[in-house]
């Protein structure tokens, strides 16, 4: 990374932990980055490693052009009351709360008739804290062209980004990759226990399962062909993959996994208006 890009941290926890690695690692100097955390622990640690500290918003903040919103979704509308004296007219605000929607956040930092339009919703997942993660993006009406690069660039830092146009979006972004790591652990767990059931040891189903996934994953993702050329490679006729294949489709397999990421983004929509609401009464 070749800009040096000034941002608060507010909130120091696993994922704005991950971001902070992750510019360190490419070359951003700590003393560009700052974090805002109640945690003494959490604020040594960042301390320790060059970065600028506080407990509490403060005037350091002035610094900073944008700042990454990383605490839990239920307090976000207490923070950004506190950190709403220290906006100016450049400050990028980019949340990585779950649920909470541009239009709400816009108006936590400004008001209902004069929203702070410079805002960035993101959807990050769990993989981001080994820089395998997939981030989903929308921007407020106020976000440059030259925000957009400096965001990509901050959350490249831990995978790979996607910009999408509007809140719903991202709710289907947090059904897909944000939810989607758990059914991955659902599917492995679920493996494992079927290679045990085959009289394989715990080791032995831990290391074929997570290596099949991984190499399968891998293989899809280098191949210019579609899965399902890939999938039907492995299967040949009335062998043994086509007999567990068959299993899944008579159990209905895709519906039980399009019906479980349906749920995940009507739920993501309830958490938003849930959240706003609650925000609002606060």
């Amino acid at each position: 990374m070749t800009t040096q890009i000034h941002t608060a941290f507010i909130g120091g926890g696993n994922m704005a932990g991950a971001l902070i690695e992750g510019l360190l690692k490419q070359g951003v100097s700590a003393n560009h980055l700052h974090v805002v955390d109640i945690n003494q622990e959490t604020r040594d640690k960042w301390q320790s490693r060059g970065l600028s500290v506080a407990s509490e918003p403060t005037a350091i903040l002035l610094q900073h052009s944008i700042w990454l919103l990383a605490v839990k979704p239920q307090q976000l509308a207490e923070v950004t009351a506190r950190l709403k004296p220290f906006l100016q007219e450049d400050t990028l605000a980019v949340s990585i709360a779950a649920g909470i929607s541009l239009q709400t956040l816009s108006q936590w930092l400004g008001t209902a008739n004069q929203p702070w339009s410079k805002v960035v919703r993101a959807m990050p997942n769990t993989p981001a804290l080994v820089e395998r993660g997939m981030t989903g993006l929308v921007a407020g009406e106020g976000v440059s062209a030259e925000y957009r690069d400096q965001v990509e660039q901050l959350l490249s830092a831990v995978g790979e980004v996607l910009w999408v146009t509007s809140d719903q979006m991202i709710d289907a972004v947090t059904a897909v990759s944000g939810s989607g790591p758990a059914y991955v652990f659902r599917f492995i767990e679920a493996m494992m226990v079927g290679a045990r059931q085959l009289g394989l040891d715990d080791a032995q189903a831990k290391q074929l399962t997570l290596a099949t996934l991984a190499g399968a994953t891998e293989l899809a993702s280098q191949s210019i062909e579609p899965v399902s050329t890939l999938r039907a490679r492995v299967t040949s006729k009335g062998g043994t993959t086509a007999a567990a294949l068959d299993v899944l489709e008579k159990r209905e397999f895709e519906q039980v996994i399009g019906a479980a990421m349906q749920a995940a983004y009507d739920r993501a929509g309830a958490l938003s208006k849930e959240l706003a609401d609650n925000g609002t009464k606060d």
